[in-house]
């Protein structure tokens, strides 16, 4: 499976010619990354992880496309593409289902806190193929599973370090890559993923760093 990492928290994944696009977000190159999908999972409504405009405009113009999310912003989406409501479905947590041939299955249910005044919304993170797990804006570790690629949200303003580095503690994936990083400059960059890079290898997860647009087999 190929793995795209987009700006931000936005990453597409390809297998036997079917595209699956995770958090096509603001901060990401949403139209490009939207083009050509099969499948769309949005983990929660913040604009940095559904642009819905591009989300809409895609469902509108690819009748094929299929998109899983919250309720809520499954509901919004239905009212923002009329026309594809059939194709938006609203995901649970601890559930299974297909999505454009990739086995997917649900974690979690709501956002990390950011602050008691700032209201809690859904999140779902999704394990895709038993393979790669992309957790949205929390760090809900997988139950009963074992993840093999961990897609690790590096700087958020719900998080700290130590947080980010005992997640990936916690999952011990054999291998990881950076997320919702898009607030960062380089210098807090390699900060942060300096600490997840060493402290993980402890534990057995190697960590290596993506820039927009690059791609590995996972």
């Amino acid at each position: 499976m190929k793995l795209t990492k987009f700006t931000h928290a936005c990453v597409r994944l390809e297998r036997d010619g079917r595209v699956l696009v995770l958090d096509p977000g603001t901060f990401s190159e949403s139209a490009e990354a939207l083009d050509g999908a099969h499948a769309v999972l949005i983990t929660h409504e913040h604009p940095d992880h559904i642009d819905v405009a591009a989300v809409a405009s895609a469902l509108a113009g690819n009748a094929e496309l299929q998109l899983f999310a919250p309720e809520g912003v499954a509901q919004n989406l239905r009212t923002e593409a009329p026309g594809a409501a059939s194709r938006v479905h609203a995901v649970k947590p601890g559930t299974s289902f297909d999505a454009a041939g990739f086995a997917i299955r649900s974690f979690g249910g709501q956002h990390a806190l950011i602050h008691p005044h700032v209201p809690v919304v859904a999140n779902i993170g999704y394990l895709v193929d038993e393979n790669v797990y992309h957790p949205g804006d929390s760090f809900i570790i997988p139950d009963g599973i074992s993840v093999r690629t961990l897609l690790v949200p590096v700087h958020a303003p719900w998080n700290k370090v130590s947080e980010v580095v005992d997640f990936v503690i916690g999952v011990r994936a054999p291998r990881a890559y950076p997320i919702h990083d898009g607030l960062l400059n380089g210098t807090g960059l390699d900060l942060v993923e300096g600490h997840v890079k060493r402290l993980g290898a402890r534990y057995g997860t190697e960590f290596a760093h993506l820039s927009s647009r690059e791609s590995v087999d996972v």
